[in-house]
C-alpha cells in the first residue's frame, strides 16, 4: 500500500533542489472536487518549496507526471471506495501511510513545515509533531471542524492537534468562528479563501459556448437560463431551484434550469422535476469537466444554489468556490445566507443572499430573471471580486530564517 518513494512520479522537477514544506492531502487531484482544486491552487503558489504527499488515484501518474512540484503517493486499493467498513479501512490506511511517508521524506528532504491540507485523520499528525523537528499548520474546510465535536475523545485529540500547531489555515470566516466557539484553542488562525484558477477551464467564444449548451438541451436563445454546479447531494439544494420553478413559470417568464454534477440524489430530482411538470424545464448535465465547465458559466444567465446546513449528515458549505467561479465569467449569483457562503456571495454586491428556509428564494429568482440591468451590475462586481487571491506565503512571513 505504502509506494516506493525513491522518485515521485513527476520528472518536470528533477532540477527542483530541496523544498522545504511538505503538503499531506489525503485527497488530491485528478480526482476533482473543492479541497483539491484549493491544494492544488496553493502548491501551484511555491511550486519550488512544496513537495506534495497524498493518495492514489485512477490516471494521478500522468497528472503528477507534468506538475512543477514534486508528487508522492501512498497506495489505496480498489475495493477501498464503497461502503462502511471500507470507509474505516480507508481512513486507517491514509493514517498509516501519511504517517509513515512524512517521516520517510523528511529524511530525504529535511523539509522545515508541514502544512496538513485538512481537519481529517489529524492523530497522525499530532504524532509528528512529536517526531519531527518541524512547524506545522492545519486547514480546515468547514465539514472537517464538525467531526470531532460531539465526540469526546476526538474532540480532545482535536484540540490537542491544533494546539501543536503553528498556525491554523480557515478557508473562510463562517470555518474560523465555528472553530473559535466550539474548540479552546490558542493558535493564532488565518483566513485563506479559495481562489479562481482560470487555467482549469477552456475558455472560447462566449456567444458560441452559449449558442452549443443551449442547443444541446434545446433551451431558446431568449429563455433565462439557472445554472448551478456541485455534488448531487442533500445539502447542495437543487431541488429548492426546482420547487420553485412553477412559480416563475406562472409569472409568464421563460425560465430553464440546468444542474451540472452527478451523485445521489439524482433520481430523487428528476422525479420531483416530473411530478411539479417542469421535466422539460429541467436538464441534467451529469459530470461535466473543468474544461467544458466554462461553456456552462458562459451559457448561463444567472447561477444559483441554496445550501444548508444538513443536521443528519453533519455538512455545510464550508465555502463554495463555484459562486466565484460564476462571477468571474460575469454572472449574478443568488445563494444561502449559511455557513462559508457569506465569503464568496456579498449581498447586493456580486449576488443576493437569502435564508433557505423562507420565501426570499422565490423573490430572489424573479428579481433576478427579470432584471437584466441588475444581473449585469451584479455580474460585473463578481468578476472583479472573482479575481482576489491571498497568498500562502503570508504563513511564513516570520518564520523563514528562524531556526527550529
Amino acid at each position: 500500500m505504502i509506494q516506493n518513494i525513491s522518485q515521485p512520479h513527476n520528472s518536470v522537477t528533477d532540477k527542483l533542489r530541496m523544498p522545504d514544506i511538505l503538503v499531506i492531502s489525503r485527497t488530491f487531484f485528478p480526482k476533482e472536487g473543492g479541497i483539491e482544486e484549493y491544494v492544488y491552487n496553493r502548491c501551484l503558489q511555491d511550486p519550488n518549496r512544496v513537495i506534495l504527499l497524498a493518495a492514489s488515484y485512477p490516471g494521478d501518474a500522468a497528472f503528477d507526471a507534468v506538475q512543477p512540484f514534486r508528487i508522492y503517493r501512498w497506495q489505496l486499493p480498489a475495493f477501498l471506495h464503497k461502503g462502511k467498513l471500507a470507509g474505516i479501512l480507508k481512513q486507517i490506511i491514509n493514517m498509516v501511510c501519511s504517517f509513515l511517508l512524512a517521516i520517510k521524506l523528511y529524511f530525504r528532504y529535511r523539509y522545515r513545515y508541514i502544512e496538513w491540507a485538512h481537519g481529517y485523520d489529524f492523530p497522525s499528525l499530532l504524532l509528528l509533531t512529536y517526531i519531527l523537528p518541524i512547524q506545522c499548520f492545519m486547514y480546515l474546510h468547514g465539514n472537517d471542524v464538525l467531526c470531532p465535536v460531539k465526540n469526546p475523545v476526538l474532540r480532545l485529540l482535536f484540540e490537542w492537534t491544533l494546539k501543536r500547531c503553528t498556525g491554523v489555515v480557515c478557508n473562510s470566516y463562517f470555518t474560523q468562528d465555528y472553530l473559535n466557539t466550539n474548540f479552546h484553542i490558542t493558535t493564532p488562525t488565518h483566513i485563506i479563501n479559495p481562489s479562481v484558477r482560470p487555467e482549469k477551464f477552456q475558455i472560447g467564444d462566449a456567444h458560441q459556448a452559449k449558442n452549443s449548451v443551449r442547443s444541446k438541451y434545446n433551451i431558446p436563445e431568449t429563455a433565462v437560463l439557472i445554472l448551478s454546479v456541485g455534488r448531487l447531494v442533500k445539502r447542495k439544494g437543487f431541488d429548492r431551484v426546482i420547487e420553485n420553478l412553477p412559480l416563475l413559470l406562472a409569472d409568464g417568464l421563460d425560465v430553464h434550469y440546468l444542474i451540472c454534477g452527478r451523485g445521489e440524489m439524482a433520481q430523487e430530482l428528476k422525479s420531483k422535476s416530473e411530478s411539479l411538470g417542469v421535466a422539460q424545464r429541467v436538464h441534467f448535465a451529469g459530470y461535466v469537466s473543468n474544461e467544458q465547465l466554462a461553456d456552462y458559466y458562459m451559457a448561463c444567465d444567472l447561477f444559483a444554489m441554496f445550501t444548508f446546513y444538513d443536521t443528519q449528515a453533519a455538512s455545510i458549505e464550508g465555502f463554495g468556490i463555484v459562486y466565484l467561479e460564476a462571477g468571474y465569467f460575469g454572472k449574478p449569483v443568488i445563494a444561502s445566507r449559511v455557513g462559508g457562503v457569506t465569503d464568496a456571495v456579498y449581498h447586493t454586491s456580486n449576488g443576493i443572499l437569502v435564508d433557505p428556509d423562507s420565501d426570499e428564494i422565490s423573490s430572489a429568482l424573479k428579481q433576478l430573471c427579470t432584471d437584466r440591468r441588475l444581473r449585469e451590475q451584479l455580474g460585473s462586481k463578481g468578476q472583479h471580486l472573482a479575481k482576489r487571491k491571498t497568498p500562502h506565503s503570508i504563513l511564513y512571513s516570520k518564520l523563514d530564517g528562524v531556526k527550529i
